[in-house]
């Protein structure tokens, strides 16, 4: 009898062993490495979803634990405003992300894409495009810093140095030892200047670009007429960095590939850069943004899938504008850099492109000004022009195509972009202003409102900030560009973000002299954590509502691109304000000022504007550890 009560006993241990492995097995299958799926601090654990803060127990929310109570908090907070603001629920604090997720940059998450298992071409580089977590998969944490993290090094030194702390990634110093692209000497990180193509410097390649152009005493500004620049394959952005001397902005671009942190350092130092790839999408720009675009030793296939990587670089640039590429090719030295030479000449003279200079292992071809050489080809040539139903300005998610974007009758009878030499462009209003059914009068009156705006923001900024305390700034919906405008005179540069379902005003901004993307704000955006000084979100979370996405989210993301010590200006509806009041204490942030939007001529009587302040956190060990 004990033999046989052993064996079914041991039938018990087996059968339950076996639906335990089925279970763990189906919880890697479905979510990947358990690691992968929670985020840890200590003994506590977070999962992943936008709304799993709302489901949570009393150590992250204040209040009754009851499940009714979680769905109050997700049916109140999912309004902004609603409710008499006594019974919302907000959570105490929000937890603190593992320090392994430091980097995290949610869209741009390679981890992400194993365990979603997304089947992607890699040779045509769509692991480097975005791919966005579905929201039961988004991080609902604060991310840290890593340790020893030091208030950023301030504008204009931060150009040649950053504390290695910040960034603790050396290997592009051993890497790029010969190239001169940086250096670790004790605590920081120095950039010399250097590239893989200018190893003397960037100044004097620059100068170079600009001399075999035979602009006026080797300025490549060309007096003002040279003004945006695209850097593709930027490397940590040296380019773009001197080129700012020369009143010349460029936005540096490279993916998060082997050179991983490359973006990064370009903006801790202070330099315009955006993480993207030319792979099977447009780049977020509108077309005709640029008057140059760069690449030095890129590692681009141009001739790849019949040159429609050259064809989005046509698309971007402006009548006239300039190609500058540096490479082996353009010297051809052997069998295979002849070939490609000849094949990309042959696909540039097909693309109306002309070579405006060559020497060494430099060609710079220029652009038509006019539609002429396009009409004038042979029947069948290859590329073909675009489709007239083709927007060539659609830059969100749109796929690159094949083609090229012919110019409007307007371009080409006015043999170019007609716009002004830099700075007058800056308050000029812009060709394209038109498109939008704007008069000039209301554009200048744009400008003179945000010059206000902007002067009441800083007299409350004042107090809180010394020189060079503030250099990357994001405008999360630019509208026309004025904010940035407004700020000429200080020593910053602004990323201008436009929605991606509004009107496409970037090509206005493009047109004044300023940089920037198209986004939605539903989703994180491509940076890494800390990189902006200051975000200014006007009327941003309302459309965040209308849109019905997750207000927290968006408050997580702004935390995660933002700089401790770093600012937020929020201009808004006071329901709105209030709203973020609430969670002031849950992020670790502060309200340090508001301004009056009554001295504001064109204030919705509703408006609120509400400025705060990130402090300085400390690790993930030290979750409620922060200094002030």
């Amino acid at each position: 009898m004990r033999g046989r009560t052993d064996g079914v006993q041991n039938k018990r241990l087996i059968t339950a062993f076996c639906c335990v492995s089925i279970v763990l097995v189906f919880i890697f299958v479905y979510y990947g490495s358990p690691f992968g799926t929670r985020i840890h601090h200590g003994a506590s654990a977070l999962e992943y979803g936008s709304r799993s803060l709302r489901k949570l127990g009393s150590s992250y929310l204040g209040g009754d634990e009851d499940a009714d109570l979680g769905n109050k908090q997700e049916e109140s907070s999912s309004k902004l405003g609603l409710g008499d603001g006594e019974d919302d629920i907000v959570p105490k604090s929000f937890p603190v992300c593992d320090d392994r997720h430091s980097e995290l940059i949610p869209c741009l998450d390679r981890n992400l894409i194993y365990q979603m298992r997304l089947k992607l071409d890699l040779t045509l580089m769509e692991h480097y495009e975005r791919h966005c977590p579905p929201p039961e998969r988004r991080y609902n944490c604060l991310i840290p810093p890593p340790p020893d993290y030091k208030i950023p090094i301030k504008w204009p030194r931060s150009r040649d140095e950053v504390w290695k702390a910040n960034i603790p990634h050396t290997h592009l110093a051993h890497e790029k030892s010969d190239q001169n692209w940086m250096v670790v000497k004790g605590e920081k990180i120095v950039f010399p200047g250097g590239g893989t193509h200018f190893h003397y410097g960037a100044d004097k390649y620059i100068a170079s670009i600009a001399n075999m152009l035979n602009f006026s005493n080797n300025n490549l500004n060309n007096e003002g007429r040279v003004r945006t620049v695209l850097d593709v394959g930027c490397g940590v952005a040296s380019f773009g960095a001197y080129l700012l001397s020369s009143d010349i902005i460029a936005m540096s671009l490279a993916p998060n590939d082997v050179h991983q942190n490359q973006i990064q350092f370009a903006l801790e130092r202070g330099i315009p850069a955006y993480l993207g790839v030319l792979g099977t999408k447009r780049l977020p720009y509108p077309s005709r943004s640029f008057e140059l675009a760069h690449c030095s030793r890129c590692r681009i296939d141009w001739l790849q899938r019949d040159g429609i990587l050259l064809l989005e670089l046509d698309r971007l640039l402006r009548p006239g504008g300039y190609f500058a590429y540096s490479s082996p090719e353009a010297y051809a030295q052997d069998e295979e850099d002849l070939r490609i030479w000849r094949e990309m000449s042959a696909l540039v003279e097909r693309m109306c492109w002309k070579i405006a200079a060559k020497r060494n292992q430099t060609v710079i071809w220029v652009k038509p000004l006019t539609n002429d050489c396009y009409m004038e080809r042979e029947p069948g040539t290859q590329p073909p022009l675009c489709r007239s139903d083709d927007d060539p300005d659609a830059a969100w998610g749109a796929p690159m195509e094949t083609c090229i974007t012919p110019y409007s009758d307007q371009i080409h009878q006015a043999k170019g972009s007609g716009l002004a030499p830099w700075p007058a462009r800056l308050t000029s209003p812009p060709p394209r202003l038109a498109d939008f059914g704007y008069s000039n009068e209301m554009f200048e009156k744009d400008v003179e409102v945000w010059r206000h705006r902007v002067e009441s923001y800083w007299n409350i900024l004042g107090p809180k900030t010394k020189p060079g305390t503030l250099r990357n700034l994001m405008d999360m919906k630019a509208n026309l560009g004025s904010f940035a405008a407004a700020l000429k005179s200080k020593n910053v540069w602004v990323m201008n973000v436009v929605p991606e379902d509004g009107p496409n005003t970037l090509k206005l901004i493009y047109d004044r002299g300023l940089i920037g993307t198209v986004h939605n704000w539903c989703e994180a955006f491509s940076t890494y954590p800390r990189t902006y000084d200051l975000l200014h979100a006007w009327t941003v979370f309302s459309d965040i509502e209308k849109k019905e996405c997750s207000v927290e989210d968006l408050l997580i993301e702004m935390d995660r691109i933002l700089r401790p010590s770093g600012f937020i200006i929020v201009r808004d509806k006071r329901s709105v304000v209030e709203f973020i009041k609430k969670y002031l204490s849950a992020l670790h942030w502060e309200g340090v000022g508001t301004a009056d939007p009554e001295s504001d001529s064109e204030h919705d009587e509703d408006e609120m504007v509400f400025i705060i302040q990130k402090k300085m956190r400390l690790r993930s060990e030290s979750l409620m550890d922060f200094a002030s």
